[in-house]
């Protein structure tokens, strides 16, 4: 799947594939893409406060409906 900066993504684990897989604190959690490579996208997520920066494969990430 393709991702552009500024779309809305969750993050979903998929324990088959366990390479770039973000730590499961994040699993469900809503973030906006911020930078898309070939195997990865880096995600910004908002916890709490704060703002965390994910870098994940892209099997670990889903797209939102509706974005």
């Amino acid at each position: 799947m393709e991702y552009s900066p500024t779309d809305k993504v969750v993050i979903k684990i998929d324990p088959a594939q366990v390479k770039g897989m973000p730590h499961r604190r994040f699993n469900g959690l809503v973030g906006t893409v911020t930078k898309v490579g070939r195997r990865a996208v880096t995600v910004d997520v908002r916890v709490g406060d704060k703002v965390k920066t994910l870098i994940a494969r892209k099997e670990h990430v889903v797209r939102m409906e509706g974005s």
